[in-house]
């Protein structure tokens, strides 16, 4: 199955005097490859665990968009979008032709994008069996039929073996992802970090499905049995993948998805779920999907001697990742696609414990959160934090993936509200009873689904809601297996001045933020996005 194609396949994409390339092999051949070549290691349950080094996470300030006629004017070039030249991609791409000669390779031919309408064709040749393998689970698998002829729309080149020369190279460390549009081509060096490959890819769909009128969402996505789909907003730990793997409900995909005139549909073919603190008892469906052959466990902490995984060590990264093909999850859509969402969930883990962990949205405050991609980052998950919580802004909740302006993206998910009717909701993840800096606990779980499988199924629809006074978020008075002192936030408080004045000082936080897109949207949004209370 692997040598159906040769080395010679690849000089298209520059590489040439190759070693052996591998083409389109079995997850046990990948087992196999990486096990010979001293990649990672078996751990109980048959998952392979493997470490990334240095970068543990995503490289923004590495990543590069080359900078050409064909799309200059559609870029929003700044801190997230960095323009490069083709002259500096072309030299990469040659140091990147060169350091893989005389090497082997892995190569995976595979889609992004479950409706065929709109799928595309991607290529992946990793330096690695086991990146190949990755990418082998988070993409969608052809059939043999698509194989026979296959050629790539956007091809990925990864070699994290190769380091760059940081400023004298023009770049801004030893990695570099480079994304060509005009070539249709990423070269990624410098990171063993595997996340690099798949979100080069979801940030090509997010610029080029909005021309084909599809609105690209950084979000997961599960159905109720009677086929009402709800689509869940957010960044890196607010709950993504945990609050859509829900055994009452089917799975469409955890991260990536696209909203077209015909409903939604999953980009991906497999999950990358966040696993520091994995708690069976929590998250069942994700425990242990993370403990099976063919799931790639990147930077989990496993014991030496007996290869026993431990989900709370943190000593490799907070990071910690689990890579598994999404049928491992029980009640899965393997079509990957359902209908217009009845339900919008915008999930922020909130380290300042102020916002409710769950509220109504009207539709104008839908668009606010929505622009702002609210969440907070804590000491412990991120290098270099204090004690305090730092808040962070994505738009769209997904800034790093997003190369068009973010009002191109609020303006289709308006359109979609208006049009479909779906209910909005923002649901805090994060802490209660004060910051998280104050030692405050984090939201169970347990509340968290409650409040959420509520919201689903209806209800929640007739219950009063009260006005908080600093957001005028809508907060229900009660809601099913969950104390209604949970519901308020500032009922968690003992100190009430110390909430009042946490609450406002991050409402300002909102406003300042949000400048930046008034001129982009009509005065009722701004308005209602962080109205107090009358």
């Amino acid at each position: 199955m692997g040598q159906e194609r040769s080395a010679k396949d690849l000089e298209q994409h520059g590489l040439f005097n190759l070693g052996t390339a591998y083409w389109n092999l079995s997850v046990a051949e990948l087992y196999e490859h990486a096990i010979r070549n001293d990649e990672g290691q078996i751990v109980p349950g048959g998952a392979l665990a493997v470490e990334t080094g240095k970068h543990t996470g995503r490289s923004p300030k590495d990543k590069f968009i080359v900078d050409t006629p064909s799309i200059h004017d559609q870029i929003n070039w700044g801190n997230v979008n960095r323009p490069c030249t083709p002259e500096l991609f072309d030299e990469m791409h040659r140091r990147l032709t060169g350091y893989m000669q005389n090497r082997d390779c892995y190569v995976l031919d595979c889609f992004a994008g479950a409706d065929e309408d709109y799928r595309l064709p991607v290529r992946v040749v990793t330096e690695t069996a086991w990146h190949n393998l990755f990418a082998k689970n988070m993409f969608r698998r052809p059939e043999p039929a698509d194989l026979k002829g296959f050629e790539p729309q956007f091809t990925v080149l990864q070699a994290p073996g190769l380091q760059a020369g940081g400023e004298a190279d023009g770049l801004n460390s030893e990695t570099f992802i480079l994304v060509n549009f005009d070539k249709r081509l990423v070269i990624i060096g410098g990171s063993w970090y595997a996340g690099e490959i798949k979100k080069s890819i979801f940030g090509i769909l997010n610029h080029m499905l909005p021309d084909a009128g599809v609105m690209p969402m950084h979000c997961s996505a599960n159905v109720s049995e009677n086929g009402e789909s709800a689509i869940y907003f957010g960044l890196s730990g607010t709950g993504k993948t945990t609050l859509s793997s829900d055994g009452t409900r089917i799975l469409l995909g955890d991260d990536e998805h696209g909203w077209s005139d015909k409903g939604i549909f999953n980009f991906e073919g497999g999950c990358y779920a966040k696993v520091i603190r994995l708690s069976e008892e929590a998250e069942p469906e994700i425990y242990d999907a993370s403990q099976r052959f063919g799931t790639v466990l990147e930077n989990v902490v496993y014991h030496p001697d007996t290869r026993e995984i431990d989900f709370d060590d943190g000593s490799l990264t907070e990071n910690s990742r689990s890579c598994y093909p999404i049928d491992y999850i029980p009640n899965t859509d393997l079509s990957g696609t359902a209908a217009h969402p009845k339900h919008i969930m915008m999930l922020t883990a909130d380290a300042f414990g102020v916002l409710p962990p769950i509220s109504k949205l009207t539709p104008e405050q839908a668009m606010y959160h929505f622009l702002s991609g609210y969440t907070a980052r804590v000491a412990g998950t991120e290098k270099g934090l204090g004690n305090d919580p730092q808040a962070t802004f994505s738009t769209c909740f997904g800034a790093p993936f997003m190369p068009r302006h973010p009002s191109v993206y609020g303006e289709m998910l308006r359109e979609r509200i208006a049009k479909h009717g779906a209910t909005c909701w923002l649901v805090n993840t994060g802490w209660q009873g004060g910051t998280a800096g104050m030692g405050a606990q984090r939201m169970q779980i347990a509340f968290t689904r409650a409040m959420v499988r509520a919201a689903l199924a209806g209800k929640l629809d007739d219950v009063p809601v009260k006005q908080e006074p600093h957001f005028g978020l809508y907060i229900p008075e009660s809601c099913p297996g969950v104390p209604a002192e949970v519901l308020d936030p500032r009922n968690s408080w003992s100190d009430k001045a110390a909430y009042d004045a946490t609450a406002s000082d991050l409402r300002a936080r909102f406003q300042e933020n949000f400048r930046q897109f008034e001129e982009y949207v009509e005065a009722a949004v701004i308005e209602a996005g962080v109205k107090a209370a009358a």
